[in-house]
């Protein structure tokens, strides 16, 4: 898994700032559990302790998948993205066809994603059908439940927030 992940200088702070929590704050916390359970003996029937070890893995896991994605991080600034197509960075409103009513979506980088606000991975199978397209044009975008069809309705850098 060599694919470099696009994020922005935001996105990857926010990452480092959680792998920096997980290893510094509730690693030892579950390595204190482990320790307090080992010292009360027998271990092959100590639910606190096999409970701790697995707590401990599954942290693991996570820091594992937090620092390959800095590792392959490819960071962009969305300012040298085009500015009259979807890119990376930009909030794109469409008109479902389907349904008749709009959406809004801005494609960001790993560590930024928050679906219930419309920031969705530039990687994800929305935001790839939505890439180097125009205003106006005209998009079937397939998903797990069947087929998206969107227009461009606009194209604007940034969400507005800032």
């Amino acid at each position: 898994m060599s694919d470099r992940i696009p994020m922005t200088r935001v996105g990857y702070q926010k990452l480092r700032e959680q792998l920096d929590h997980l290893e510094n704050v509730e690693m030892p916390i579950i390595e204190e559990r482990i320790g307090k359970a080992r010292s009360e003996g027998d271990l092959s029937e100590n639910a606190e302790y096999h409970g701790a070890r697995e707590s401990q893995g599954m942290l693991q896991a996570k820091i594992n998948v937090i620092r390959d994605k800095l590792s392959r991080a490819n960071i962009l600034d969305p300012a040298k993205m085009p500015k009259d197509e979807v890119a990376f960075g930009m909030t794109v409103v469409v008109k479902d066809m389907d349904l008749d009513d709009e959406e809004e979506f801005t494609l960001v980088g790993a560590g930024e994603e928050d679906y219930e606000t419309g920031k969705i991975l530039s990687t994800s199978p929305l935001a790839q059908g939505l890439l180097g397209k125009k205003k106006g044009d005209q998009v079937e975008i397939p998903v797990p439940a069947g087929t998206l069809r969107f227009e461009i309705v606009d194209i604007r850098f940034g969400n507005g927030e800032e």
